[in-house]
C-alpha cells in the first residue's frame, strides 16, 4: 500500500486526504488542529462554493448540510461611487445551479472527524520545514496544503506569474444575525465601490446556524480601508465595517445597522499578497515535496474562487496519483500533476486580476449587464466556470466585440439605431 503524507487540515487537504483514503492508499494529516478546536475557533473566511464543487462533494460523500444551508440563487452587481450616492448599475444574473455557503469551521471539522474514523492516521503537530524532513522519508509522496506560512515559504516564488508584491486588498468579515436579506432573496451581493474596493454579503450557515456573511475588500489608504488598533476584538472589527458601510455605501448600511456577531469568534481582519509559487520545493536532502492549493496559487477572495479551487485541486491531485499507479513520485510526476491543476487555475488568477485592477471595460460590461439579463447571467455562472471568461470578460478587445455584438442584437430587436 503507498503511503501519503499531507501537511495541512483546510479544504484541499481533507479533500485530498479524504479522497485517497476511500482509494485504499495509507494517508496521514499532520496539523496542529483537532476537530473541537477547528469548530470553537475563529472563522477562517468566507467561502461559497458553485455548482462543480457541490457536485465533487456529493460524489465523495462530503455533503453533510444538505437543506440547512441557504440556497444561493444568484449574484448580484453593484456599482457605486465613493461618495455612496444612487448605484450606476444594480442587477442580479441567476445561476443555473444554486450555490451554497458553509461556514468552514463546521465541514472542516466535520471531515476531520470522517477521516479519523474511516481510518486515516492523523499528527497533531506543528509542522516546520525541520519536522517535515524527518517526516518525508517514510512516505511515497508529500504534499504540502497549508497555505502560507514557514512551509509555504519553502516553494520559490514564480516571478512571470506574480505580478503583485503587495497586498491588494485590506480584508475584514464578519459573521452576523440581525441583518435583513438582501432585496432579491438569497444572492452573493457584490458591491463595487469605485477606486476604493468592493463590499459582499452572502448568506450563510455557520456554527450557530444560518447568518449572513459581511465581507470588505479594501483597497490600501482608500476610503473603505478603516484601521484596526492593535488587539481589535471581533466586536471592533464588526463596527468599523459598518462605518465604512455608513459612510461608503448606506444601502448596505440599512441592511446591517442592526447586525451583531454571530459568536464571538466570527470576525476577522487582515490581508495577504496574491502569489503563484513553483509547485514543486526541496527538502535540506533533495527529497521533493509537492504543494497544493493556495500553498502555490494564492489569490485574493475578489472573485469567491477559494474553496472552489481547492476543491478542485485535491480533485485533480487524487485522479493524477491514482493514475499514477506504482511509479515513483518524482518531479516529473509533480510537475505534471500540477501543471493539469494550473490549466484550470490559471483563469481564476487572470480574473481576479482583472477585477482587482478594474479596467474600462468590466465597468462597460456592468452596465451591459444591466440592461442584458443573459450578460447578467453569463457572469454569474461564470463563477461556477470561469474557463469561459476569456472569451468575453478577461481581453478589452474580446469585450468590446461582445459588447458591440450585444448592442447590435438588441438593437434589431427593438428596430433602434445602434449606439
Amino acid at each position: 500500500m503507498r503511503t501519503i503524507l499531507v501537511v495541512g487540515a483546510g479544504p484541499s487537504g481533507l479533500q485530498l486526504a479524504l479522497g485517497l483514503l476511500a482509494e485504499d492508499y495509507d494517508v496521514t494529516l499532520v496539523d496542529p488542529r483537532g476537530p473541537e478546536e477547528i469548530r470553537s475557533g475563529r472563522v477562517m473566511s468566507t467561502q461559497c462554493l458553485f455548482g462543480p464543487a457541490l457536485r465533487r462533494e456529493r460524489r465523495h460523500g462530503l455533503d453533510l448540510w444538505g437543506d440547512r444551508a441557504p440556497r444561493v440563487t444568484g449574484v448580484g452587481v453593484r456599482v457605486t461611487g465613493p461618495d455612496g450616492g444612487p448605484a450606476e448599475v444594480d442587477w442580479v444574473g441567476r445561476l443555473d445551479e444554486p450555490a451554497r455557503s458553509v461556514d468552514q469551521r463546521l465541514t472542516l471539522s466535520a471531515w476531520a472527524d470522517l477521516f479519523a474514523r474511516g481510518g486515516g492516521r492523523v499528527l497533531r503537530h506543528r509542522v516546520t520545514p525541520e519536522d517535515l524532513a524527518d517526516l518525508a522519508p517514510g512516505h511515497d509522496l508529500v504534499v504540502v496544503a497549508v497555505g502560507r506560512g514557514a512551509l509555504g515559504g519553502l516553494f520559490p516564488r514564480d516571478e512571470r506569474r506574480s505580478p503583485f508584491t503587495a497586498p491588494q486588498r485590506v480584508l475584514s468579515l464578519a459573521y452576523v444575525t440581525g441583518a435583513d436579506h438582501h432585496p432579491d432573496g438569497d444572492v452573493l451581493g457584490r458591491t463595487a465601490v469605485r477606486g476604493a474596493g468592493e463590499l459582499f454579503t452572502l448568506p450563510t450557515l455557520s456554527v450557530n446556524g444560518p447568518c449572513q456573511a459581511l465581507m470588505v475588500e479594501a483597497v490600501p489608504g482608500g476610503p473603505l480601508d478603516h484601521p484596526r488598533p492593535p488587539g481589535a476584538t471581533g466586536e471592533d472589527v464588526l463596527s468599523a465595517m459598518l462605518d465604512v458601510l455608513r459612510r461608503h455605501a448606506p444601502r448596505e448600511h440599512e441592511r446591517f445597522a442592526r447586525a451583531r456577531l454571530a459568536d464571538p469568534l466570527g470576525a476577522l481582519h487582515g490581508s495577504h499578497t496574491p502569489v503563484v509559487r513553483e509547485p514543486v520545493a526541496r527538502l535540506a536532502d533533495g527529497t521533493p515535496v509537492l504543494g497544493m492549493a493556495d500553498t502555490v496559487v494564492s489569490n485574493d477572495p475578489v472573485t469567491a474562487q477559494g474553496a472552489n479551487m481547492a476543491s478542485l485541486c485535491a480533485d485533480v491531485y487524487r485522479r493524477a496519483i491514482v493514475d499514477h499507479g506504482t511509479r515513483p513520485f518524482d518531479e516529473t510526476f509533480m510537475r505534471a500533476a500540477f501543471a493539469s491543476y494550473w490549466r484550470h487555475a490559471r483563469q481564476v488568477t487572470a480574473w481576479s486580476r482583472v477585477m482587482l485592477n478594474g479596467p474600462h471595460h468590466v465597468w462597460e460590461l456592468y452596465r451591459l449587464a444591466d440592461r442584458h439579463q443573459p450578460t447578467a447571467d453569463r457572469f454569474a455562472n461564470s463563477f461556477g466556470d470561469p474557463s469561459g471568461l476569456i472569451d468575453w470578460f478577461l481581453h478589452p478587445e474580446r469585450a468590446t466585440a461582445y459588447a458591440d455584438g450585444v448592442r447590435r442584437s438588441l438593437a434589431v430587436s427593438s428596430h433602434l439605431p445602434i449606439s
